[in-house]
């Protein structure tokens, strides 16, 4: 396919390294462009955000992105970088806040890629929640909503009834189901940004849209976060200029989308990015592991307390066995649905029925440990009965994901699988 993408432009000149230790989890990009006013005050704000003890958990940089700015913005970028341990910038001798974007992400050695306006119009208690999703593997995009359920928004009619008819057109024309495209305040794994940003050809405002309208149509998860955002009234943005400009890039959109190649190019190009891949570990088994663990914890205490309640009215063994099948259902559902991503009634029956001989095998396992503590010198008693059965809980556990993921859970079994 023959690109029609404008040249993206190359880092004219670096403030700060490129690659720092430790390698930082998030590089948070600023984009500028002729903002010598509220450059200083912003960036500082932000860093004593991040810098602040329990405030952001993860290790972390600020980039700030100018994208060929004619003011002092530049100068002002040095001065953070020699004042702030933990800000780097670069600079560009075109303009283009996509530009800047792609240029700073492609360069950035961190594992999650975000961005914010710099007027930081977003809480920055936003961050840690647009952040969590990427770095655990959840999902794949993040973005900050306005428009989503619980954000609170305080903006004029003007911006508010332009942003929401830019949505709907969205929903119209490209069939998007994100509910905020221009919010800035968005983050992207950096194995995905590898594989995605090549494809995006817009350089200026779209550089967003288009970003997730092809994340979304390669299968890509999206996270959203209501923010709590207020307007900068003075923002220097033409807003209708902006919005001219981004309702040619849906126009174009729908031509490269509609086109064959594209239709071919969008699977094979960014959905090996959700293979999650790790040297040395299977294909998607650090995302499955993070969700099946996470159902693990939840199953055990209900297990534990099931078995805690059974226990004066029946004897240790039909304790067990009730509270474990109890249990067994709704953990071969939930992981069905959001370990393994299997949805539909298709194979639905299988699987719990596998799901039983796993449960089986798990029985035995907890079964034979009770016999082993009943016909031992260690003692009895129900606090000692919860310790043996969570360590054999565990080795039962080990044992259902391994027996999930090659045999009831196995790629290829069902129709009805998701991603």
């Amino acid at each position: 396919m023959e690109s029609t993408k404008a040249p993206t432009g190359e880092i004219a000149e670096r403030l700060g390294p490129v690659i720092t230790a430790p390698r930082p989890t998030v590089d948070i990009v600023v984009p500028v462009y002729n903002e010598e006013q509220d450059l200083g005050p912003s960036v500082r704000r932000l860093h004593a955000f991040l810098a602040e003890s329990g405030a952001f958990p993860f290790g972390w940089r600020i980039t700030v992105a100018d994208n060929a700015s004619t003011d002092r913005t530049w100068e002002i970028a040095g001065e953070l970088v020699g004042e702030l341990t933990g800000v780097s910038a670069v600079r560009l001798d075109a303009k283009g806040r996509g530009r800047a974007l792609n240029a700073a992400w492609t360069t950035s050695d961190a594992e999650v890629l975000a961005y914010m306006d710099v007027d930081l119009s977003t809480d920055l208690a936003a961050l840690l929640p647009l952040i969590a999703p990427l770095v655990s593997g959840h999902s794949d995009v993040a973005i900050g909503s306005r428009l989503a359920r619980g954000a609170r928004v305080v903006r004029g009619p003007k911006r508010e009834f332009i942003s929401r008819c830019y949505n709907l057109i969205l929903r119209g024309t490209l069939r998007a189901r994100f509910s905020d495209a221009q919010c800035g305040f968005k983050a992207i794994r950096k194995d995905v940004a590898e594989r995605l940003l090549p494809l995006v050809e817009d350089t200026g405002w779209f550089f967003d849209t288009e970003l997730l309208v092809l994340a979304e149509r390669s299968g890509l998860r999206i996270h959203e976060v209501p923010v709590d955002w207020v307007d900068d009234p003075d923002s220097t943005v033409d807003v209708l200029a902006t919005a001219i400009a981004d309702l040619r890039g849906v126009a174009r959109l729908t031509r490269t989308l509609a086109s064959a190649t594209m239709r071919a190019q969008l699977p094979t190009t960014l959905r090996s990015a959700l293979a999650d891949e790790h040297p040395g570990v299977p294909k998607g088994m650090s995302a499955q592991l993070l969700r099946f663990a996470a159902i693990g914890v939840v199953s055990t205490l209900a297990y534990l307390i099931l078995y805690a309640l059974l226990r004066p009215m029946m004897g240790a063994f039909s304790a067990n066995a009730l509270a474990l099948l109890t249990c067994a259902v709704g953990n071969t559902a939930a992981n069905r649905l959001f370990t393994f991503g299997l949805r539909g009634p298709e194979g639905r029956m299988r699987s719990q029925f596998e799901g039983l001989i796993v449960f089986a095998l798990g029985l035995g396992l907890t079964s034979g440990s009770l016999w082993l503590l009943e016909n031992s010198a260690i003692g009895s008693g129900t606090t000692v009965e919860l310790v043996v059965l969570c360590l054999a809980n565990a080795a039962a556990t080990l044992l259902r994901f391994v027996l999930y993921r090659n045999w009831v859970f196995r790629p290829g079994r069902g129709k009805d699988i998701a991603r």
